[in-house]
């Protein structure tokens, strides 16, 4: 028998004063069971940095072809892909052929840094692809605070991240590697 996944609910304020994106969400995230907390909160902080009304989570890690989020036109049209973690190459080359923009928001401190060594080159040569960094240090402060209920507050400014709860306030900069042209 299979497990089952995690559900997590999240109220997540946004004060984006970089984009002038105010908004409140009410978010509900199911963590599949070979996924981490910080991989979990990783998403929900590239929810926060890109909030949109059209955003939405993905089906999850066992779905093929579909991103962690995604902002879609009522059409239909992939305006936002956005990726979690350390994709392959070859899946953002198809990404950047089926949305308007990719993103990735790569963690995991070491295995990151070789991630972007050993994938520069190429990534460059996506236009559409941007490529965010999080230190090792912050997203393990993320995966700290979370929990099967949470209350988050986020402030951006330029560039920089305060995401809070009712302990604890972490101040944080991810690092652009890469901004589409």
């Amino acid at each position: 028998m299979a497990l089952k996944s995690t559900v997590f609910k999240a109220e997540l304020e946004v004060s984006d004063l970089d984009r002038h994106h105010y908004q409140s969400y009410s978010l509900t995230l199911a963590r599949h069971p070979s996924e981490t907390d910080e991989r979990l909160m990783v998403r929900l902080l590239a929810f926060a940095l890109f909030a949109a009304e059209d955003l939405a989570f993905g089906r999850g890690l066992s779905t093929e072809d579909e991103p962690a989020l995604w902002e879609r036109d009522p059409g239909g049209a992939i305006r936002r892909w956005i990726a979690v973690g350390l994709p392959d190459e070859r899946e953002l080359r198809r990404a950047c052929g089926r949305a308007d923009a990719v993103t990735v928001l790569a963690y995991g401190g070491r295995a990151a840094d070789i991630w972007w060594q050993q994938n520069e080159s190429r990534l460059n040569a996506l236009e559409k692809l941007s490529v965010l960094m999080l230190d090792a240090a912050d997203s393990a402060a993320l995966a700290a605070m979370a929990g099967r209920s949470m209350r988050l507050n986020c402030t951006i400014q330029d560039g920089r991240v305060w995401l809070a709860d009712a302990a604890a306030t972490l101040e944080f900069e991810p690092k652009w590697l890469k901004r589409a042209e």
